[in-house]
Protein backbone atom coordinates (compact mmCIF):
# COMPACT_ATOMS: atom_id res chain seq x y z
CA UNK A 1 0.00 0.00 0.00
CA UNK A 2 1.20 3.47 -0.88
CA UNK A 3 0.64 6.79 0.82
CA UNK A 4 0.08 9.82 -1.38
CA UNK A 5 -1.39 13.22 -0.70
CA UNK A 6 -3.40 14.84 -3.49
CA UNK A 7 -4.83 18.26 -4.27
CA UNK A 8 -8.23 18.73 -5.89
CA UNK A 9 -9.23 22.14 -7.20
CA UNK A 10 -12.87 22.78 -6.33
CA UNK A 11 -15.11 23.00 -9.42
CA UNK A 12 -12.64 21.32 -11.80
CA UNK A 13 -12.33 17.87 -13.33
CA UNK A 14 -9.85 15.79 -11.32
CA UNK A 15 -7.80 12.90 -12.66
CA UNK A 16 -4.66 11.13 -11.53
CA UNK A 17 -3.16 7.82 -12.66
CA UNK A 18 -1.41 5.30 -10.42
CA UNK A 19 0.77 2.42 -11.61
CA UNK A 20 0.21 -0.61 -9.39
CA UNK A 21 3.20 -2.79 -8.56
CA UNK A 22 3.50 -6.03 -6.60
CA UNK A 23 5.83 -6.56 -3.62
CA UNK A 24 8.74 -7.28 -5.99
CA UNK A 25 8.22 -3.98 -7.82
CA UNK A 26 6.81 -5.63 -10.95
CA UNK A 27 3.80 -4.09 -12.67
CA UNK A 28 0.63 -5.86 -11.53
CA UNK A 29 -1.85 -7.20 -14.07
CA UNK A 30 -5.24 -5.80 -13.03
CA UNK A 31 -7.38 -8.16 -15.09
CA UNK A 32 -10.47 -9.25 -13.16
CA UNK A 33 -10.10 -6.48 -10.55
CA UNK A 34 -12.63 -3.94 -9.37
CA UNK A 35 -11.91 -0.73 -7.52
CA UNK A 36 -13.60 1.65 -5.14
CA UNK A 37 -12.39 4.82 -3.48
CA UNK A 38 -13.80 7.66 -1.41
CA UNK A 39 -12.99 11.01 0.14
CA UNK A 40 -14.36 11.85 3.61
CA UNK A 41 -13.83 14.78 5.97
CA UNK A 42 -12.59 12.31 8.57
CA UNK A 43 -12.54 8.54 8.98
CA UNK A 44 -15.94 8.48 10.74
CA UNK A 45 -17.74 11.00 8.52
CA UNK A 46 -21.01 9.77 7.00
CA UNK A 47 -20.64 12.06 3.97
CA UNK A 48 -18.46 10.58 1.23
CA UNK A 49 -17.46 11.56 -2.31
CA UNK A 50 -16.75 8.64 -4.64
CA UNK A 51 -13.90 8.42 -7.10
CA UNK A 52 -14.65 6.97 -10.51
CA UNK A 53 -12.05 4.18 -10.82
CA UNK A 54 -10.92 3.45 -14.38
CA UNK A 55 -8.62 0.53 -15.25
CA UNK A 56 -6.46 1.51 -18.21
CA UNK A 57 -6.25 -0.74 -21.26
CA UNK A 58 -4.49 -3.08 -21.41
CA UNK A 59 -5.07 -4.05 -17.79
CA UNK A 60 -1.62 -5.66 -17.83
CA UNK A 61 -0.22 -2.07 -17.74
CA UNK A 62 -1.16 -1.94 -14.05
CA UNK A 63 -2.56 1.56 -14.40
CA UNK A 64 -5.59 2.81 -12.50
CA UNK A 65 -7.00 6.30 -12.95
CA UNK A 66 -8.92 8.07 -10.20
CA UNK A 67 -11.42 10.56 -11.58
CA UNK A 68 -13.93 13.00 -10.17
CA UNK A 69 -16.06 15.32 -12.29
CA UNK A 70 -16.36 19.05 -11.70
CA UNK A 71 -20.04 18.48 -10.83
CA UNK A 72 -18.79 16.55 -7.80
CA UNK A 73 -15.73 18.64 -6.89
CA UNK A 74 -17.76 21.85 -6.84
CA UNK A 75 -19.90 20.37 -4.04
CA UNK A 76 -16.91 19.64 -1.79
CA UNK A 77 -16.15 22.40 0.71
CA UNK A 78 -12.52 23.55 0.64
CA UNK A 79 -10.34 21.96 3.30
CA UNK A 80 -8.50 18.80 4.29
CA UNK A 81 -9.97 15.33 3.86
CA UNK A 82 -8.85 11.70 4.00
CA UNK A 83 -9.15 9.16 1.19
CA UNK A 84 -8.31 5.66 0.20
CA UNK A 85 -8.70 3.38 -2.81
CA UNK A 86 -9.20 -0.36 -2.55
CA UNK A 87 -8.93 -3.09 -5.18
CA UNK A 88 -10.74 -6.43 -5.11
CA UNK A 89 -9.53 -9.36 -7.22
CA UNK A 90 -11.56 -12.21 -8.72
CA UNK A 91 -10.93 -14.29 -5.55
CA UNK A 92 -12.69 -11.55 -3.53
CA UNK A 93 -9.44 -10.51 -1.86
CA UNK A 94 -9.48 -6.80 -1.09
CA UNK A 95 -6.31 -4.73 -0.71
CA UNK A 96 -5.76 -1.05 -0.11
CA UNK A 97 -3.97 0.48 -3.08
CA UNK A 98 -3.35 3.98 -1.74
CA UNK A 99 -4.39 6.31 1.07
CA UNK A 100 -3.63 9.83 2.17
CA UNK A 101 -4.77 13.38 2.65
CA UNK A 102 -6.79 15.32 0.08
CA UNK A 103 -6.60 19.11 0.09
CA UNK A 104 -9.51 20.73 -1.71
CA UNK A 105 -8.60 24.26 -2.77
CA UNK A 106 -11.36 26.87 -3.11
CA UNK A 107 -12.66 27.89 -6.50
CA UNK A 108 -12.38 31.58 -7.37
CA UNK A 109 -13.77 31.57 -10.90
CA UNK A 110 -17.48 30.80 -11.05
CA UNK A 111 -19.14 29.73 -14.27
CA UNK A 112 -21.51 32.49 -15.36
CA UNK A 113 -25.20 31.69 -15.47
CA UNK A 114 -26.83 32.43 -18.82
CA UNK A 115 -29.61 35.01 -18.76
CA UNK A 116 -32.95 33.65 -19.88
Amino acid sequence: MAKANIVIDQGTDFSTTITVRDVDGDIKDLSNHTGFGQIRKNYLSSTAYDFNIVFQTPTSSGQVTLKMSRDVTETIEPGRYVYDVELTDNNDIRTRLVEGIVTVTPQVTKTPVANT
